[in-house]
């Protein structure tokens, strides 16, 4: 057995916790978890079902933890786990699995699929088993700060020309601010208009924010290729910049992962509680609301819907915010079939997006996205993720659906009342 192998097995035996032994002992086999898998129900190929994809992670389970599987093992009746088979699986539990939470969501006996799945990452990375897409996201994230090469020169290269478009300063290491806005890299290169319309909000809003020059990176690799070290190096940098700032709120953006790593996941990273608080941005504007301090005027005419990313809404229980938020602006909203909790992920999430060779599976699955939109004759699709955005661009037009796709946050600056 190679060193990487060996190491990956270890680690493998050591993310096999109490959850893990009683979801594979109460697995009923009833395949439901297939029917909520977009990649099986557009493939029709068994090899998608979510539960089949962790089979190495329980072949080890049963060969360490049970009394049939050890007594198979020492008989040789059941063949240790090999790196030619972590190989073989590599495509299962990275290229169609979006970690998008929907198997586990109709599981009948609740067992976790996402947290499985994201155990057996751990093990794959370790033994060499990662995409090379996910590892060099990683390690651009951990040697500069962000999984795309971004750094600190763009981002204020980004607020100068949001500062000339606006006429609104943007503010980097203010101490003391109420808020602390996060960006990810898709937001800082491919929709710069996001921070334009951050700055708007919060001045109409008359709320005190700031950048931090240490911390302005949300997306964390880590999470997506299955290293809990690189997630927890990732998370630390932005309390460090938080707790330096003394900020109150740290705002996630409009990124899925980002919100769970940071949110959810965090505190048990670092070991600690945060000594601030964290929310989503569609969180943030719908307090806003709330207080009477979103003041919004027309409406858009076309016909939108809403595509809700997984993380944020399956996982996050942002569920209602973004549609008191839409129908703010909008004259026909009208909802996706299996909207909410059940709507359909884009394909790209859990770092999919990232890995070149999982493309043509990506657009495969995509159809159930394109029948979803068909149905609702909507002319925009908005989102609040800006990883879904860029996958849903890029299966609209494969598929060669003219619909524009446009963030949340944006559409409401555009409507915010001139002056106040």
């Amino acid at each position: 057995m190679s060193a990487s192998l060996e190491k990956g097995i270890s680690v493998l035996k050591e993310m096999i916790d109490a959850p893990i032994a009683s979801y594979f002992s109460s697995c009923v086999h009833c395949g439901l978890c297939a029917e909520a898998c977009l990649f099986y129900t557009e493939t029709g190929d068994p090899k998608y079902t979510p539960i089949y994809k962790l089979e190495p992670l329980r072949r080890v389970y049963r060969q360490e933890y049970t009394l049939l599987g050890r007594l198979g093992k020492m008989l040789g009746l059941s063949k240790p786990v090999t790196n030619e088979e972590l190989e073989e699986w590599k495509p299962l539990v990275y290229d169609s699995c979006t970690m998008c939470g929907r198997c586990s969501l109709v599981c009948p006996v609740g067992n976790d699929i996402v947290y499985m799945v994201r155990k057996l990452r751990e093990g794959m990375a370790v033994s060499g088993h990662a995409p090379d897409g996910l590892i060099g996201a990683s390690t651009r994230s951990v040697e500069i700060g962000s999984p795309m090469g971004v750094k600190l020169p763009a981002v204020k290269a980004q607020m100068k020309h949001v500062q000339q478009d606006t006429g609104i300063d943007i503010p980097l290491d203010v101490e003391g601010a109420e808020y602390m806005v996060l960006m990810s890299s898709m937001e800082i290169i491919n929709f710069p208009e996001y921070l334009g319309a951050i700055a708007k909000i919060m001045k109409q809003a008359g709320k005190s924010w700031t950048l931090c020059s240490e911390a302005f990176e949300a997306t964390n690799s880590g999470i997506q290729i299955g290293v809990s070290d690189i997630a927890k190096v990732l998370v630390q940098r932005i309390v460090d910049g938080a707790e330096k700032l003394k900020v109150k709120t740290v705002i996630s953006p409009e990124c899925g992962h980002a919100y769970t790593a940071l949110r959810w996941e965090g505190p048990d990273l670092i070991g600690r509680p945060y000594s601030f608080e964290v929310l989503h941005i569609l969180e943030v504007l719908d307090g806003f609301r709330t207080q009477g301090l979103l003041k919004t005027s027309g409406f858009k005419d076309e016909r939108l819907t809403f595509h809700d990313p997984c993380q944020l809404v399956r996982r996050g229980g942002v569920i209602e915010q973004p549609r008191r938020l839409l129908n703010l602006v909008a004259k026909d909203f009208v909802e996706m079939e299996d909207a909410g909790k059940m709507n359909w992920c884009c394909g790209g999430g859990g770092g999919v997006s990232a890995i070149e060779e999982a493309e043509p599976l990506r657009l495969e699955a995509f159809k159930v996205k394109k029948r979803q939109l068909e149905q609702t004759g909507a002319k925009t699709l908005v989102t609040a993720c800006a990883n879904c955005r860029i996958v849903l661009e890029e299966g609209l037009e494969h598929y060669k659906m003219n619909i524009p796709v446009v963030g949340l946050t944006e559409t409401l600056a555009n409507h915010l009342v001139e002056g106040e």
